[in-house]
């Protein structure tokens, strides 16, 4: 063998290494002198994991769903409600494909306000969890849509801005309180909002699952900060606590108290041994604060664009939000990204910022810049929609503008938006069926209910204004007196006012225009029971002589009709006559003999013989002060009255009646005015729905009114919408109300509204309201001010604060006051006036007119045999 051979194995190890070592190190020197081959590779590694990433990120964008939340108005949630859906978000977020990128992982929410709602909540997220989504804790308080594709008109001027969390970050954002709505901020930020203008503000925020691993080594970094300071404080104690031991040591006064002072024996001499402190023990609680558990941690991202076609509106609007935002601050805060050089903000609207922020803005991607790692508990009062603790503003879309002459449209008040803006709102003419006023005399009840029939009245639309004192009358003529108005307007007024006074006329039992018999009867008779407070308890013999009267007078004027003779028709003053008189009696049942049903027919001929005299004098009575008053025997007494409230609502007249007052006497008128617009709007039935035309019956003082006809006023709220005519009633005190009648009225109002009053005048309106506002707030109103709650698009508006419009401002264009005496002559005339004496004189000849005619029709019987079987 070979000596060497030892030597060269032996070696051979040696060398390889050797080699091995220079090999690397000529590796290292060559990537060192060609740095940048290395950062190429790098780079395109990078650079393609992130366009496969960006690829796949897209696909799964394309997936997302969306779903829009409307919440009631009564909508009140509790803390662990709102918890467990901010609990459904984060499961929700996970809801993706295997292969999905975790930036598509995400829930977001949406809130935006474009000017046709105060707010819209919103919610985006992976198809897979919309099952979860639909379903919320919040209960039928909160109706959950499919979200429809929201598309952007391009606005002239945009504004992004992205808010990160600043301040410690373990440190949780304020716990905000549910009353008021944390959202309220961000709705007074958006309330002065003008679509008009192209305004636009959208804020969203990302939740998503907070990454495990990322969260290990921030715990970490944050448990090595913490051991470190601790470190630091007690190193930086020790040398305090050395640095005064020396100081007291050096001092002269510790000198000469060891020269003086007896030593003890043993001691020894030196300075004193001193301890220095031991490093606190870090507790990881206090250490992580919020971080420290895993369990409801989630991560976020808060992207914020506005948008107007009116320079520097958006930047106003990002800088309102910025200020809502801060109310969540405490320890940690929402704060902008980026920074301020003089006039330039460089942040999300720059580069580099810009594109990544659209791109994450379109895409619905979840990628802050820093961890903004939160609890959902920080999260409250995002993770819902507005509560009943949210005062949210009055919008054009919730509340239309006025236009004159627009017949869609009824004039309601003056509202004043968050920004000073005053305008005209209105509600939909066919959503307004019946509208309640309550307030304290003076208060602005009827010059609203006016500026609301004047508008009306110019659109083309009919009306009835009933007014028992007549006040509202002058106050409305200058702004009717239009020559468009003079032919549809008709003035029935029983106040007999001046030297020469002159009145309408109207016969409660004229049949010219085809009435059904029965149902005149039945409303004439109802009157006066409504008014006498007749029943068939209390008074059913009253109520039974004045149906079989009234049944016989029908019944003649039907005939007189039929032959073509309606002035020599009865009136209610022929009752008397009938009941009194056995000459008239036997004429007038032997002329209608065969135009009585056999029931009414028998009635006369076996009750009535039995009666007793004063029998008729509840019945006498009444039509005694009727026919006693000059104006209701004038009024009552005529055979074809011009009134006729049908033909007025068919042909869309603007009637005024005033009564004349609140006597025994004017409540007996008014309840069969009330009585008989009842039978006139139920008998257009006859006409289709689609051809009835719309008709409003506005009632002043319905204290008064009710007084008369309380169960006729309650029939109209409740039966008028059926026939397309809708009542405005207006009155001081609800409770003076009879029972009826209030249930009806705040049961079917569709506008609800009160003036300044008594607070326990006011109690039973605002609490139709749920106290919001309270009875407090509402009396302190200022004149002309109202609350009120409206409907809109079948949705309740309100109670929201408006101005009562006042003639003299809203309707100054209209004003025509160098007409009103023509105009109310125009109207009076429209309304049949003649002079009052006239009137009387023709009442009085009215019987015989009408014995001639009931002689015609009388056949040829013996008059003893007919006297015989009548008296």
């Amino acid at each position: 063998m070979d000596p060497a051979a030892p030597h060269l194995t032996l070696a051979t190890p040696v060398g390889d290494g050797i080699g091995l070592l220079s090999g690397l190190a000529a590796a290292a020197g060559w990537l060192f002198a060609h740095w940048y081959l290395l950062g190429l590779l790098v780079a395109g590694c990078w650079g393609l994991a992130e366009w496969i990433v960006r690829r796949l990120a897209r696909k799964a964008s394309a997936e997302r769903m969306a779903l829009e939340l409307v919440a009631a108005r009564h909508f009140d949630p509790g803390l662990e409600e709102i918890f467990r859906r901010g609990v459904q978000l984060a499961r929700a977020s996970t809801s993706m494909p295997w292969w999905a990128p975790r930036r598509t992982k995400a829930v977001q929410i949406r809130l935006r306000a474009d000017g046709s709602r105060p707010l819209r909540y919103r919610i985006e997220g992976p198809a897979g969890g919309e099952r979860l989504l639909s379903i919320t804790p919040f209960g039928p308080a909160v109706t959950v849509q499919r979200g429809r594709p929201v598309v952007d008109k391009p606005r002239k001027h945009v504004v992004r801005a992205e808010f990160l969390l600043r301040g410690k970050p373990t440190a949780p954002l304020r716990d905000v309180p549910l009353d008021p709505d944390p959202l309220q901020p961000l709705v007074d930020a958006v309330s002065d909002l003008r679509a008009g203008l192209g305004d636009l503000a959208e804020l969203r925020l990302d939740i998503q699952r907070a990454p495990k691993w990322t969260l290990r080594a921030r715990r970490m970094h944050l448990m090595s900060d913490a051991r470190r300071r601790e470190r630091r404080e007690a190193q930086r104690a020790a040398r305090w606590l050395r640095q005064d031991a020396s100081g007291v040591e050096d001092s002269l006064g510790w000198q000469l108290q060891q020269l003086i002072g007896s030593k003890p024996a043993g001691s020894g001499g030196g300075r004193r041994l001193v301890m220095p402190p031991v490093p606190r023990r870090v507790e990881p609680t206090e250490a992580l604060g919020k971080l420290a558990d895993d369990d409801h941690l989630v991560r976020v991202q808060l992207l914020v664009m506005c948008a107007s076609d009116t320079e520097g509106r958006a930047e106003a609007r990002l800088a309102q939000l910025q200020a809502a935002l801060d109310v969540f601050g405490s320890g940690s805060r929402w704060a902008m990204r980026g920074w301020h050089l003089g006039p330039w903000r460089l942040g999300a609207d720059r580069w580099p910022s810009r594109r990544g922020f659209e791109r994450r803005w379109e895409l619905g991607h979840c990628q802050p810049p820093r961890p903004n790692w939160v609890r959902l508990e920080e999260l409250t009062g995002l993770l819902k929609p507005p509560t009943v603790h949210c005062r949210l503003p009055l919008l054009a879309g919730d509340l239309p503008t006025f236009e004159f002459g627009n017949p869609e449209l009824l004039l309601q008040g003056i509202h004043q938006g968050p920004d000073g803006r005053r305008r005209l709102v209105a509600t939909y003419a066919r959503e307004t069926l019946f509208e309640v006023g309550v307030g304290k005399a003076g208060g602005g009840k009827t010059e609203r209910a006016l500026a609301q029939a004047i508008g009306w009245a110019h659109a083309g639309g009919g009306l009835m204004f009933v007014d028992p004192h007549r006040d509202s009358w002058p106050r409305a003529l200058p702004f009717l007196a239009h020559d468009t108005l003079k032919d549809r307007t008709a003035l029935i007024d029983l106040g007999a006012h001046g030297p020469a006074p002159q009145v309408s006329s109207w016969n409660p039992l004229d049949m010219r225009q085809g009435q059904i018999a029965h149902e005149v009867v039945e409303a004439t008779a109802d009157a006066f029971a409504s008014v006498l407070g007749w029943d068939d308890a209390t008074a059913p013999r009253a109520l039974t002589i004045l149906t079989a009267a009234l049944a016989v007078l029908v019944a003649a004027n039907r005939a007189a009709c039929q032959a073509g003779r309606p002035e020599d028709q009865t009136t209610l003053f022929q009752v008397r006559l009938l009941l009194t008189d056995p000459a008239f009696r036997t004429t007038a049942l032997a002329g209608v003999e065969g135009r009585l049903d056999d029931e009414t027919r028998a009635w006369w001929q076996t009750v009535f013989p039995t009666l007793p005299v004063d029998a008729f004098a509840v019945v006498l009575n009444p039509l005694t002060r009727l026919a006693a008053n000059p104006v209701t025997r004038a009024f009552l007494g005529q055979a074809t009255g011009v009134y006729n409230i049908r033909a007025a609502m068919d042909s869309k007249m603007i009637v005024w009646v005033c009564p004349g007052g609140n006597g025994p006497t004017d409540r007996l008128i008014t309840a069969l005015l009330a009585r008989d617009l009842l039978r006139a709007v139920r008998s257009r039935r006859d006409v289709p729905e689609a051809r009835r035309v719309p008709f409003r019956a506005y009632f002043d003082e319905l204290i008064t009114l009710t007084g008369a006809a309380p169960e006729t006023i309650a029939s109209m709220f409740e039966d008028f919408r059926k026939y397309r005519v809708h009542v405005h009633g207006m009155t001081q005190l609800l409770a003076r109300l009879p029972g009826p009648v209030r249930l009806s009225l705040v049961q079917n109002a569709s506008t609800l509204a009160s003036t300044a009053g008594s607070q326990s005048a006011i109690a039973p309106v605002t609490a139709e309201w749920g106290d919001e506002p309270g009875p407090d707030v509402v009396a302190a109103l200022d004149r002309f001010d109202h609350y009120m709650s409206l409907t809109v698009k079948g949705r309740r508006v309100g109670p929201v604060n408006i101005t009562g419009p006042h003639l003299d401002d809203v309707f100054a264009a209209y004003a025509r006051p160098h007409n009103a005496a023509a105009f109310e002559r125009a109207a009076r005339s429209t309304a049949g006036t003649a002079p009052l004496d006239e009137l009387t004189t023709r009442a009085r000849g009215q019987l015989g007119r009408v014995n001639a005619f009931l002689a015609q029709l009388t056949p040829t019987t013996p008059p003893d045999s007919q006297e015989k079987t009548y008296k």
